[in-house]
């Protein structure tokens, strides 16, 4: 008998992407605010999901190094359970509800990339990188201090995507006063069979649950966000008008489930 949790099934069920739930993520997250224009949001949203207020649309850009482990102690295995990310959030509601919409996302893990698409992130090959702090002082440890300058940058073949930099200028006690959407994504497969092109198998809207959720040591300061134009990509449709206030935390959260939204292919 075959087993695994995802493809490919094996003889020992240890050659699956993703392995079965709880999966525990612990990362170093450099964001950023930013306004587009509320038109290009709007294209970007799927039914019964709208941009917040009247003008230019709220974004958020989070760049993630992350570390995970499933029940089997999967960190002590770093090549494959550590991964870096990079994804946008949309401030909108689904009906009278507020949530931060994902409509695109990149990661360099291939395990990582099959649990996001379970979930609904549309995950995208891309290689992300951050200025890291460490303990140890030195003009290159960028401590987590006001004054601290920090950068972030995505790549997908071989052409920037994104770049962005935040100067730290004070801590924040009480992260739910910047963060506190739900994120919500379109969990989607198409059908091969029968030419059905436009049919998918799958098409949801879907809410991410983070279980035993922490956002620690969050400091905020001024952003410089830019999405350049890249042939082949619609991030750049993004770009902002204007920047924000950039953030730098750290954060972890568990996942063993997931809340349907609405069921589109119904």
């Amino acid at each position: 008998m075959l087993k695994g949790y995802s493809m490919p099934l094996s003889p020992l069920g240890q050659a699956n992407h993703a392995t079965s739930p709880p999966w525990h993520y612990s990362s170093d997250v450099l964001a950023a605010e930013f306004w587009v224009n509320r038109a290009a949001a709007e294209a970007t949203l799927p039914p019964n999901v709208t941009v917040d207020g009247d003008g230019d649309a709220r974004a958020v850009i989070m760049y993630l190094d992350w570390q995970f482990t499933g029940s089997d102690d999967e960190m002590l295995d770093p090549a494959r359970y550590q991964y870096r990310e990079t994804f946008l959030l949309i401030d909108a509601h689904w009906r009278d509800t507020p949530i931060a919409y994902c409509p695109y996302i990149y990661v360099d893990n291939d395990a990582a990339m099959m649990r996001g698409m379970i979930q609904g992130f549309p995950k995208k090959l891309g290689s992300t990188f951050q200025t890291r702090s460490f303990a140890a002082p030195s003009a290159a440890a960028a401590p987590v201090a006001a004054g601290s300058k920090f950068g972030a940058s995505l790549s997908a073949h071989g052409e920037r995507l994104a770049y962005t930099k935040v100067t730290l200028r004070e801590a924040i006690s009480d992260p739910s006063t910047v963060f506190n959407r739900p994120t919500v994504m379109r969990r989607y497969f198409p059908r091969l069979d029968g030419k059905a092109y436009d049919k998918p198998a799958v098409d949801q809207l879907t809410l991410s649950l983070t279980d035993n959720l922490h956002i620690v040591d969050l400091w905020a300061g001024e952003a410089e966000v830019s999405l350049p134009e890249v042939k082949g990509e619609e991030l750049h449709a993004l770009a902002p008008i204007r920047s924000g206030r950039g953030f730098r935390f750290g954060m972890s959260y568990t996942v063993t489930d997931l809340k349907i939204l609405e069921d589109y292919a119904a």
